[in-house]
């Protein structure tokens, strides 16, 4: 286990699919929010990948309309951790029902999620591919508007959803986690379809060496220019905007005084309301400018 609190990514669902036998086909039971109707409000959701019951909770903005794709962020929480208290930390639904916006809060199995240094063995990687689709295909969410973000293990685990999942999201924003571990040491260790990437490091994080040299190696295998770093937000805060081969961009604050935190965040485990941005407006921001490529 890297680190006491993680931020565990998670979220997942797989439509099941008919069987045969003796050639009458006997489908499976319909997935467990199928009596969810598609409607604004906070929906407390369940849904079944890889023979495990999953749950998340979705938040759907006060002008959701099923009819009119929306563009969907899954937020990942901190280990060990639940997606409530993302939800209630990160300040991201006042954004969604700003912009019509579609937000999946998944819970982790045992509290985290199987990122790239811990925790656990679950499909996560699935499940977040087969909760997009069904967002997709149930909640109208647009295919080419799909964005993940995440704290601690749930921010590495945007990282390896990101290669793992190449082409379901269109950019991750990354708080206080990395591209770190065995697998990102490998050199082919990358997303095979552009994914951008907007992420925030501080510099009284224990592991802000790791989360440093990762992106670096992110940005070295992809062949990215970064541009000198400049000022922004409270003082000795910088950001640095990388182009990247694939058209893909790369986008990094450093906060000095900033440690294991969400900068902005004003209640929560991991909240730093005075680490000089606020990270959620920015990964807002820098996903609205980020469709999907291919």
């Amino acid at each position: 286990m890297r680190r006491v609190l993680a931020v565990a990514v998670a979220a997942g669902l797989v439509l099941a699919a008919a069987a045969c036998n003796g050639g009458t086909a006997t489908p499976e039971p319909p997935p467990a929010d199928r009596a969810a109707e598609p409607a604004p409000g906070d929906h407390q959701l369940t849904l079944t990948h890889d023979g495990k019951e999953r749950t998340y909770l979705l938040h759907a903005p006060p002008t959701y309309d099923r009819t009119k794709p929306s563009a969907l962020v899954v937020a990942l929480h901190y280990y060990p951790g639940k997606g409530s208290s993302m939800q209630e930390m990160i300040g991201l639904d006042a954004i969604a029902d700003r912009e019509n916006v579609l937000v999946a809060y998944p819970d982790g199995l045992a509290r985290g999620f199987n990122a790239l240094t811990c925790c656990g063995t679950a499909d996560d990687v699935g499940f977040l591919t087969t909760l997009t689709e069904h967002l997709v295909s149930s909640w109208g969410a647009d295919p080419d508007r799909v964005y993940l973000t995440g704290i601690s293990n749930g921010g590495d685990m945007s990282f390896r959803a990101a290669v793992e999942a190449a082409g379901v999201f269109a950019a991750i924003g990354v708080v206080s986690g990395g591209y770190i571990g065995p697998s990102a040491e490998q050199d082919d260790y990358v997303p095979k379809q552009p994914v951008s990437v907007i992420t925030f490091i501080g510099g009284q994080d224990r592991y802000f060496d790791a989360f440093r040299s990762g992106v670096q190696t992110w940005q070295r295998r992809l062949d990215c220019r970064p541009t000198p770093a400049e000022p922004a937000g409270a003082p000795g805060v910088t950001r640095t905007d990388a182009r990247c081969a694939d058209g893909s961009d790369v986008t990094v604050y450093t906060l000095p005084e900033m440690g294991h935190s969400w900068p902005g965040a004003t209640s929560g485990q991991l909240a730093d309301a005075d680490a000089g941005v606020r990270a959620t407006e920015l990964i807002w921001e820098f996903f609205s400018a980020h469709s999907r490529r291919s």
